[in-house]
């Protein structure tokens, strides 16, 4: 009960601060409006707000499920395969390393203004950390436990089911915790570039009809989308409860 004060006092606070500093600073409402205004424009608008989030939604979720899938199996590949290690580890990391904002537009050349170029986009942003995370986590395997393993004779399948999943899952979990974040943010940007639909296309045209409040309120609800998503991902991570133990 105390947390959940403490947190609604500071969330609080900082409302207020947003609703009256900006009459008491004297910052013009197109630049700044004040979180009442925020939250009339978001409601004024609810019925393309709520399907637009839905739209956010569905594409944040297709793309971060296909990167976690993808990374998984790449990272376990990468870990088993000396080859894979030698070709496609560093054509990945070379890949992390360009911008992602400049390939967006080549997931719409490539796919089109429709839903897969923003998948595509999302799986972009959310891939990488998953790959490296499962990476980590299998190998900070102690050898002697591997060594344990082959001297009672356990089969490779029962070796990597029995000891390296469960020593990969929480760098896995602290991994999909990083992705998650940026897979809304892959699927807002590939809003940006081109899209019919989403949180990111209503942020353009509040832009481009100069309406600030509105543009705030789509703000607003992707924080919510993106706090919501980590959250259960967060809950999901109790289930690794061996977290921070030796495995």
């Amino acid at each position: 009960m105390r947390r959940w004060i403490e947190t609604i006092i500071f969330w609080g606070v900082l409302a207020l601060i947003w609703e009256y500093g900006v009459a008491a600073l004297g910052i013009r409402r197109y630049l700044l409006p004040p979180l009442s205004a925020v939250v009339l424009a978001g409601w004024n608008a609810r019925e393309m707000v709520l399907s637009d989030a839905w739209v956010t939604l569905v594409e944040v979720l297709v793309g971060f499920f296909s990167a976690v899938i993808g990374g998984v199996l790449l990272g376990v590949a990468i870990h088993f395969s000396a080859f894979t290690k030698r070709t496609l580890y560093p054509f990945i990391t070379a890949l992390q390393s360009m911008p992602k904002i400049a390939l967006a537009p080549l997931m719409i050349v490539w796919f089109g203004y429709g839903f897969a170029s923003k998948v595509a986009a999302t799986f972009m942003f959310a891939f990488f950390p998953v790959v490296i995370a499962t990476l980590g986590g299998l190998s900070g395997v102690a050898a002697n436990l591997d060594e344990h393993f082959r001297a009672l004779g356990a089969s490779r399948w029962d070796t990597f089911w029995r000891l390296h999943v469960p020593a990969a899952l929480p760098s896995f979990i602290d991994g999909i915790k990083i992705s998650m974040p940026l897979a809304v943010i892959g699927a807002i940007v590939g809003e940006f570039i081109g899209a019919e639909s989403g949180l990111g296309h209503l942020m353009t045209l509040a832009t481009a009809n100069a309406k600030t409040d509105l543009m705030f309120a789509a703000i607003l609800v992707i924080t919510v989308l993106a706090t919501f998503l980590y959250w259960m991902v967060e809950v999901a991570s109790r289930l690794v409860w061996w977290r921070g133990k030796v495995v």
